[in-house]
């Protein structure tokens, strides 16, 4: 094994531990990614949001992003419910910054990613998984067995968990605690699409709720390939059954195919927390901290943005600053994840549901709103951001309960 000593170890290969790395890699220091998996691999969410593109641009990744001809230009996020239907365009939103991204094969696009980070002089180890931490000392040391049977000891001046669902520290460091969120499952799989009907725009993500069962909706996420990524939301596996009793989703997908070299995969249990989000030698990044829930798509922003805190916050810790990591990291970044925990509960109490679906929506509002779902939740100007509970209770009063039509 070559170098066992390093300023930074990043736990996971992923988009928070890619642009992590490039970061810190960019400012001078050593850095190694332990990745237990070999890419490319799949991984649920495949739809990015576009504040995204502001932490891809910053770690060099944009150009490889935009070069790839599988992805799928995205300027917005439609809503379809019974013979309803409303979108909005991310292009015209409240917030500063990009207003477009793309929809992705998750196996492709992080593949893309910790392959520019190499090339930028990360070193990153395949197959290398971490079974222990001990962060006693002056540097924090890891256990690491590789898929080929060897066992070594790497030392850093601080570790970044980026293992998202495998949440390697919270399980090491016993820091695993219950979601506030109800167990919920997600059944989803890849279908060719083929659709030629114009009411859908491949430019969108479209989420529908079921005309019946209001707390369980479904994603269509377009590829460039004539793919779709198609799941449902819900208590019990019936995909298939939902998907066809949503009338515009009967109507665009009557050419699919469902049966190809794609499976049908489930996870459930998804939403997680923890106990703290840092401690001696360590932070924890994106769905290693916490997942709420894929209905806005928010997992890989939240994971993005929190590398991006991290990582300079750490490089000014490393260059000898003083740093507060609960003032400047975990707070910060919980801004935007109570933000959208707000929307979340509001989507399965119907208040947001409701305000979304509500005809005559206020152009003002829409653009707020939009802004949420662009992925800006960490923009405080925003007052559905800054009072998002009280903004998001008062709008569900205004438009009352919505009914399908």
């Amino acid at each position: 094994m070559s170098a066992s000593q390093f300023d930074v170890a990043v736990i996971g290969a992923g988009p928070s531990g890619a642009v992590a790395s490039a970061l810190l890699n960019k400012r001078g220091f050593k850095v190694c990614v332990l990745e237990k998996q070999h890419f490319p691999r799949f991984v649920i969410g495949e739809s990015l949001l576009p504040h995204c593109m502001e932490m891809l641009e910053e770690a060099g990744f944009a150009d490889a992003v935009h070069a790839e001809p599988s992805f799928q230009f995205k300027n917005g996020a439609a809503f379809s419910w019974g013979s309803r239907y409303t979108e909005f365009d991310f292009t015209e939103k409240f917030s500063d910054g990009p207003g477009t991204v793309y929809q992705v094969r998750r196996g492709i696009f992080d593949k893309i990613l910790i392959d520019e980070a190499a090339k930028q002089g990360v070193e990153v180890r395949f197959g290398h998984g971490v079974t222990a931490f001990d962060n006693s000392g002056d540097l924090a040391r890891l256990s690491v067995e590789a898929d080929t049977g060897e066992s070594y000891e790497l030392t850093a001046k601080f570790v970044l968990d980026a293992s998202g669902y495998g949440r390697v520290l919270p399980r090491l460091l016993d820091l695993e605690t219950p979601s506030h969120l109800p167990p919920r499952q997600a059944h989803f799989t890849h279908i060719d699409d083929n659709i030629t009907n114009p009411k859908f725009d491949r430019s969108k993500i479209l989420i529908t709720t079921h005309p019946q069962h209001r707390d369980v909706w479904i994603w269509l996420i377009p590829f460039g390939d004539n793919r779709c990524s198609i799941g449902v939301v819900e208590s019990e596996t019936v995909l298939k059954k939902f998907v066809y009793e949503c009338p515009m989703l009967k109507e665009i997908l009557d050419k699919a195919v469902w049966e190809n070299d794609f499976p049908f995969r489930s996870i459930q249990g998804y939403s997680a927390n923890v106990k703290s989000l840092y401690g001696k030698h360590f932070a924890l990044l994106g769905n290693a901290a916490e997942f709420l829930d894929p209905v806005f798509s928010s997992g890989v922003t939240i994971a993005l943005h929190s590398a991006k805190l991290a990582a300079d916050l750490l490089a000014k810790q490393l260059e000898g600053g003083a740093v507060d990591w609960d003032a400047e990291f975990a707070k910060p970044l919980m801004i935007g994840v109570n933000a959208f925990r707000t929307y979340v509960d509001g989507w399965y109490d119907f208040r947001f549901q409701n305000a979304i679906y509500a005809p005559n929506r206020s152009p003002e509002i829409s653009r707020m709103i939009s802004s949420i779902l662009a992925g800006y939740a960490w923009d405080t100007a925003n007052p559905f951001v800054a009072k998002s509970e009280q903004r998001l209770s008062a709008l569900a009063a205004l438009v009352g309960d919505v009914k399908v039509e």
